[in-house]
């Protein structure tokens, strides 16, 4: 298991580092900064709460430091969320400004949840033999990101020419690892990334982390009919639970993907075969 710990503490303020000990460093999920409120961990069985409670310099120290103090990349807490160093992904909470219809800003920013990212090298172990496309269910916090991580490593050591839509630089952050014969495009949208993909790279399977929209299912779909296969996560709980989703029901019934990965709440999974259901 690998955690760039040293860049999560970065961008803490120095009261809440103090209380990080061992426990906290090999079993901490979350940490959730709420204002006015104790610092709380997940520790995956338990919850712990900090000393102290959070100010508004605690949440402005972790945007600012999160963000490197970049206009551009604290630009996308507009969708509730940014990408520290070592690709830990920070969601926010707060007044949302409205233009047009739509967000354009969020200002006094009350909740902050930190979501530690951890590498588990070895973790598609069970997928290395696995060819075409393969879809990763489940909810959040359940591991999807990391399996899907490994699971390009492997693909491209096994010889394909895997191209990613890093769009959230949470697969393989700046200045950590990312193995070899794989082709990153990050901070681009998932639409509009497979379609540069497609026409640059010449890709055998492209991936992409958190499918969430129409426009990211059909981008997927043009890939696919173009012969390429696929490697990508969603929010499902199972199978059942995908089929309520409407826009991803072509998954199911068009055969796109060959592959389901099924995870757990305890983090284990089970794959299934298209062809089992037929």
């Amino acid at each position: 298991m690998i955690c760039q710990w040293n860049k999560l503490q970065n961008i803490l303020p120095r009261h809440i580092v103090r209380e990080l000990d061992a426990d906290v460093r090999e079993n901490c999920q979350e940490i959730r900064l709420r204002l006015d409120e104790p610092p709380v961990l997940n520790l995956g069985i338990q919850q712990r709460k900090l000393n102290g409670t959070v100010t508004r310099e605690d949440i402005d120290y972790v945007i600012n430091t999160a963000s490197r103090y970049s206009p551009w990349t604290a630009a996308t807490i507009r969708e509730g969320y940014l990408t520290a160093p070592g690709g830990h992904r920070i969601g926010v909470c707060g007044e949302a400004v409205m233009r047009d219809g739509q967000i354009s800003a969020m200002r006094q920013i009350r909740s902050v949840c930190i979501r530690v990212a951890r590498d588990f090298p070895g973790a598609a172990d069970k997928l290395r033999n696995i060819h075409g496309s393969v879809l990763i269910l489940g909810a959040p916090g359940w591991g999807k990101t990391t399996l899907l991580r490994d699971l390009i490593r492997q693909r491209s050591a096994a010889g394909a020419c895997v191209a990613v839509v890093d769009e959230r630089e949470e697969l393989f952050p700046p200045g950590t690892g990312t193995g070899t014969g794989i082709d990153i495009l990050s901070g681009c949208p998932k639409r509009e990334g497979i379609e540069i993909l497609l026409k640059t790279m010449g890709p055998q399977s492209i991936a992409v982390d958190e499918i969430t929209s129409l426009e990211d299912a059909q981008a997927l779909l043009r890939a696919f009919g173009c012969g390429v296969s696929l490697l990508a996560t969603i929010h499902a709980a199972s199978i059942a639970d995908l089929e309520e989703k409407s826009h991803f029901r072509p998954f199911l019934s068009g055969k796109v993907f060959d592959v389901f990965v099924i995870l757990h709440p305890d983090k284990s999974w089970h794959w299934e075969r298209r062809s089992q259901w037929n």
